[in-house]
């Protein structure tokens, strides 16, 4: 069932315009390299505690998202197996022992292909949902996010996932500058650090909601129904 008058969702810093039939829901970068017990960012020595908890709520609101019949994208971070796209200084950058395409817990770090690149199985995209297989932390950055969107008549966003002071707070930053309305639910993003995660939404919706609006998924899911 599609949802298709436009309602008020409860937001930081003032409620959110919320016109269903032009908003998708963009789940960033739920990966098990990300997120499970053994996996790269556990090996880097961060408590996927931290991220773990986004899964539930995030499990609900894309099932409400489904049932009323709203559009779904999901992204990975990776690189070619050849790793021709990525550039050097991300390679090096923090001296890691272990860098981007070396063999990681689930095959090589951050490599298409590779099981610990691949999306949760409690979030795995259904047949027809597109993945946007990204180079960098920003999801419009060297990807066909900005041609899928204006192909669907997509103007406004809800955007889930990790980490929230990076690939999110990059994402949203791009989507504002290209002029869509982002729609952040507090609960739905994580970060391996929960201060970060604190400064990343207050970032999101300082001055007026410079680059978006914050909210809690209840209030998503309240609109849906």
């Amino acid at each position: 069932m599609l949802v298709s008058s436009s309602v008020e969702i409860a937001a930081e810093p003032y409620p959110y315009d919320f016109s269903p039939e032009k908003c998708a829901l963009l789940i960033i970068d739920m990966q098990r390299d990300f997120l499970e017990p053994g996996g790269f960012g556990e090996m880097l020595g961060n408590d996927v505690a931290q991220l773990r908890r986004t899964i539930e709520p995030n499990k609900k609101l894309l099932a409400a998202w489904r049932k009323a019949g709203l559009q779904v994208i999901h992204t990975r971070e990776g690189h070619r197996p050849d790793l021709a796209d990525l550039p050097p200084a991300k390679k090096i950058r923090g001296r890691s022992a272990t860098c981007i395409g070396d063999p990681g817990p689930m095959g090589r770090i951050l490599v298409r292909g590779e099981e610990g690149h691949d999306i949760i199985k409690e979030l795995y995209p259904a047949p027809g949902e597109p993945v946007i297989d990204k180079p960098g932390k920003g999801a419009f950055f060297a990807t066909d996010l900005h041609a899928i969107l204006q192909n669907r008549g997509i103007t406004q966003l809800v955007v889930t996932g990790v980490t929230t002071e990076v690939c999110v707070n990059t994402t949203v930053r791009e989507a504002n500058d290209r002029g869509y309305d982002c729609l952040v639910p507090a609960d739905c993003v994580g970060s391996y650090f929960p201060e970060f995660h604190e400064m990343g939404l207050k970032m999101i919706k300082a001055q007026g909601g410079i680059f978006g609006w914050v909210t809690h998924s209840k209030d998503v899911l309240a609109a849906l129904i």
